[in-house]
C-alpha cells in the first residue's frame, strides 16, 4: 500500500466529503497528500475501491479523479500494474516545510504540558519513591541505554521510564493522568527519538538528563528533580527546532502526522 494512504489514515479518518464536485475535491486531496507526504515519480497508488472505501464515495467519483490527475499528468496507468504517480510530479519542498512548522508547533505544545506535568512528578517521586521503586527506576535508565546502544528506537522503554517515575508518587491519580496522555506520550516521544537518534551528541544529552533525573530522585532532592525534569523538556523542545530539514522531509513528518491530524482545537 502505498505511503500516502498511511497519512489520510491519519489525517482523515473520519473525513466523509458533502455533495459538490467530489472528484475534484478528491483529486485535490491527493495532490495534496503526495506534497505533504513528499513522494516520488513511480510510486504505486492503492486500488480504486481501497480509495474509495478510505473517502466514503463510489469508485465512479474515484476514477473521475484519477482522471483528472492524469490530465494534468500528475497520475498515469501502467496496464497490469496500477495507476502511479507520474513521472512529471514534482514534490514541492515548502510543504516539507509547512509539515514541519506544523509537527514541531503540536510537539511543543505536548512538551509545555509534559514539562508542567513531570518536573512536578519528578519532585514527588524524590520524596516518596520506595528502594524498590527506585531500583526499578534505575533499571528502565540502564534498559534505555541498552536498547539504544543496540540500534532500537528506545520509545517504549523510554516511555516506561517516565511512568514509574509517575509510579513513584505514590498518587495513583497522577499515574492515571500519565496513562491517559501516554497515547501523545508514545507519538511525541517517537519523534523526539528518531531526531536524537540522529547526533551522537543530542542521545548522550538525553541519557545524561535521564540521569540527573535519576540522580536527583535517588538522593531525595524535590527541588532538584523538578529542575531536571523541567531542563530535559526545555532541552527536547531545542533539539525539535535543530532539527535538519532531511529529518522532516523523511522520518519526521511521517512519525508527526499523528500529532498534528489529533491536535485539539479551540
Amino acid at each position: 500500500m502505498s505511503q500516502f494512504l498511511k497519512l489520510a489514515d491519519v489525517e482523515n479518518k473520519k473525513t466523509h466529503f458533502s455533495a459538490g464536485n467530489l472528484g475534484t475535491r478528491i483529486a485535490n486531496t491527493l495532490l495534496n497528500q503526495f506534497h505533504a507526504d513528499n513522494l516520488n515519480p513511480n510510486t504505486r497508488l492503492p486500488s480504486e475501491s481501497v480509495i474509495a472505501k478510505h473517502f466514503k464515495v463510489s469508485r465512479t467519483v474515484v476514477r473521475e479523479a484519477i482522471a483528472i490527475l492524469k490530465k494534468d499528468e500528475i497520475l498515469q496507468s501502467r496496464k497490469g500494474s496500477g495507476t502511479f504517480i507520474g513521472e512529471k510530479f514534482k514534490p514541492n519542498p515548502e510543504l516539507v516545510n509547512e509539515v514541519a512548522e506544523q509537527s514541531v508547533h503540536a510537539l511543543q505544545n505536548i512538551i509545555e504540558v509534559r514539562r508542567g506535568v513531570e518536573s512536578e512528578i519528578a519532585a514527588l517521586a524524590a520524596i516518596r519513591r520506595t528502594p524498590g521503586q527506585l531500583s526499578d527506576i534505575e533499571e528502565a535508565l540502564r534498559k534505555i541505554k541498552k536498547v539504544t546502544d543496540a540500534g532500537q528506537n528506545g520509545v517504549e522503554e523510554d516511555v516506561r521510564f517516565h511512568m514509574l517515575i509517575a509510579q513513584a508518587t505514590g498518587n495513583p491519580y497522577w499515574l492515571k493522568f500519565v496513562d491517559t496522555f501516554s497515547y501523545s506520550l508514545r507519538a511525541a516521544t517517537s519523534v523526539t527519538r528518531a531526531n536524537e537518534d540522529r547526533r551522537l551528541d543530542f542521545a548522550q544529552q538525553v541519557q545524561e538528563e535521564h540521569e540527573a533525573i535519576v540522580a536527583a530522585i535517588a538522593s531525595g532532592d524535590a527541588d532538584q528533580a523538578r529542575l531536571a525534569a523541567s531542563i530535559h523538556m526545555i532541552n527536547a523542545a531545542e533539539r525539535l527546532k535543530l532539527a535538519d530539514r532531511s529529518f522532516w522531509k523523511e522520518e519526521g513528518s511521517a512519525l508527526a502526522r499523528d500529532i498534528v491530524g489529533n491536535t485539539p482545537h479551540d
